[in-house]
């Protein structure tokens, strides 16, 4: 296997710099050992204007075969012979992908002691690679570098040159060229793609592999348009790891997007020490849940504080109320959605922000309605909710009503269009105020179900809640909590400019002087706004 990396460079900056960052001096021939065979790195032009490193891996064919364990062994025989007759000492593929990581592991990683700023600098680069396997042709080789910033030149190369008839082969010969890449970025890029291209890992693919990924990844993988592609071939169509992978370069994606930091957005729940029998502290503002994160859509019902004494608030351990122990208010807010999407017909209802999904396991229990899907940015949260509706021991014909997946309501999502009902149960009061706009276009504008149901904390109503001090909000992760004036002209100006109509229903005690605790407000499109909509 043969690669080469060439910049040209001036007196004030010389191509020679390309030593500095590979840590190998260009006056030099070096040899190091793999698991594979050894690794060659040498020098064919070290000058001020031009240099060029070449990486030279040899392969042996019998050293890889017994790492393999025998692997081929007792098959078909033609199994056992391609562990021995195969491409592998020619052909770029994992194995030079592995060296590359292992040779120029401090290149790849951006350090560089002797020129501490040059890592982070763009410069022009160059790598050619002779023979590279490409399951997808010279189309898939440019769809995989051109997005990175790379010019790509793969020319097929033919079966045999002596006959043209018997068309291209599998492998290319590929030239990349860039002058607004630093050297890292380039090695992560090969690092990932090569192995991507020959669509083939010559050692067996574990969980680590996904951390691999990632980190070679950083920067450039979330936003790439063959992502998919990218992460399956990676990890060896592993779906259970691409699973993985995908799940995690969406939160990376988020926090970009956000500019905060992957931690900030996955934080919606703790996972409970008890799942079964619990409302798992709903209404407990020192042991309940952390909240939901910027990238809203995230954490319904963990809000509120304890009152001292019994009250219709009271706590949260149990769904069972006893003469001692009122209903709690998580039960009373769910019991208010419930009502309201029965009254407006719904038979497909959207949970954004579902955290743990105490929701959509109450609207499972009510076959009136016959899809609903759960939505949460947090992926832990999505994984409790899993568990607690114990999906991978659900019946047909009820998981076939059930959906989770990850989304973010700062951003529109077509999966989220033509639900019948839409619910935000605990969720806007967790966003920056700056961001709800965008949460109302995201549900009001884009996905538009006929019915939305919002619930948030009353703020007035804190003054009730004993145990909380003074000035405080219910939970650590609110942004605000409203007054019922506040809420009701928020609602109403979302009304007005998505043609909906609004009511709004108290849920819990509604206390003659500050009002109830939770505040609920019911939207829905009316025949008439429908038609002017449609015709704006």
């Amino acid at each position: 296997m043969f690669l080469t990396i060439s910049t040209t460079g001036t007196p004030e900056r010389p191509a020679t710099d390309l030593g500095y960052l590979l840590h190998k001096h260009p006056d030099k021939a070096q040899a190091f050992s793999t698991s594979y065979g050894k690794a060659h790195v040498l020098y064919p032009e070290a000058g001020v204007e031009r240099c060029t490193a070449a990486l030279l891996l040899e392969v042996d064919a019998v050293a890889l075969v017994r790492r393999g364990k025998g692997k081929g062994r007792g098959g078909a025989p033609d199994a056992a012979l391609a562990q021995y007759v195969n491409d592998r000492p020619y052909a770029a593929s994992s194995l030079l992908a592995v060296a590359l990581s292992s040779v120029f592991s401090s290149a790849m990683s951006g350090r560089c002691n002797a020129r501490p700023d040059a890592p982070g600098e763009a410069r022009p680069l160059r790598i050619e690679i002779p023979a590279l396997p490409a399951r997808g042709g010279p189309d898939l080789v440019a769809k995989l570098f051109e997005p990175l910033g790379w010019t790509v030149t793969a020319e097929a190369v033919p079966l045999d040159t002596q006959f043209p008839e018997w068309g291209a082969s599998r492998y290319v010969h590929l030239v990349l060229e860039s002058e607004s890449l630093t050297l890292a970025e380039a090695l992560r890029h090969l690092y990932v793609l090569l192995p991507v291209l020959d669509d083939a890992k010559h050692y067996w693919v574990s969980s680590d592999e996904v951390d691999k990924l990632l980190r070679a990844g950083e920067g450039w993988l979330p936003g790439h348009p063959e992502q998919k592609l990218i992460t399956s071939r990676y990890l060896s169509r592993r779906w259970s790891l691409t699973r993985q992978a995908m799940e995690r370069l969406e939160l990376v994606r988020l926090a970009e997007a956000d500019d905060s930091e992957v931690e900030e957005i996955d934080n919606a729940v703790e996972e409970p020490e008890e799942m079964e029998g619990t409302e798992g502290t709903e209404e407990t503002a020192a042991t309940g849940a952390s909240g939901a994160s910027d990238a809203a859509g995230t954490t319904a019902g963990t809000d509120g504080a304890v009152p001292a004494t019994a009250t219709a608030d009271g706590p949260a351990e149990t769904d069972v109320p006893t003469e001692d122990r009122p209903t709690p208010l998580a039960v009373l807010r769910r019991d208010a959605i419930i009502a309201a999407l029965k009254d407006s017909g719904a038979a497909r209802v959207l949970d954004l922000g579902c955290g743990q999904g105490q929701l959509v396991q109450a609207l499972l229990k009510d076959p009136r309605f016959t899809e609903i899907v759960g939505t949460d940015v947090s992926m832990r949260a999505l994984t409790i909710a899993s568990r607690r509706l114990k999906l991978d021991r659900m019946g047909e014909r009820q998981a076939s009503r059930v959906q989770l997946f990850q989304s973010s309501l700062a951003y529109t999502d077509n999966r989220l269009k033509g639900y019948d009902a839409a619910v935000l149960s605990e969720v806007i009061e967790h966003l920056d105020l700056p961001r709800l706009p965008a949460l109302e276009y995201a549900v009001f504008g884009s996905a538009r179900p006929r019915t939305v149901v919002v619930t948030t904390p009353n703020v007035e109503y804190n003054v009730r809640w004993e145990t909380l001090p003074a000035g405080h909000v219910r939970h650590g992760d609110h942004r605000f909590e409203w007054t019922r004036e506040e809420f009701r002209a928020w609602a109403a100006t979302v009304a007005e400019r998505h043609g909906y109509d609004v009511a709004f229903v108290p849920v819990g005690p509604d206390d003659p002087e500050v009002g109830p605790p939770t505040q609920m407000a019911v939207f829905g499109i009316s025949d008439m706004n429908e038609k002017e909509a449609k015709a704006a």
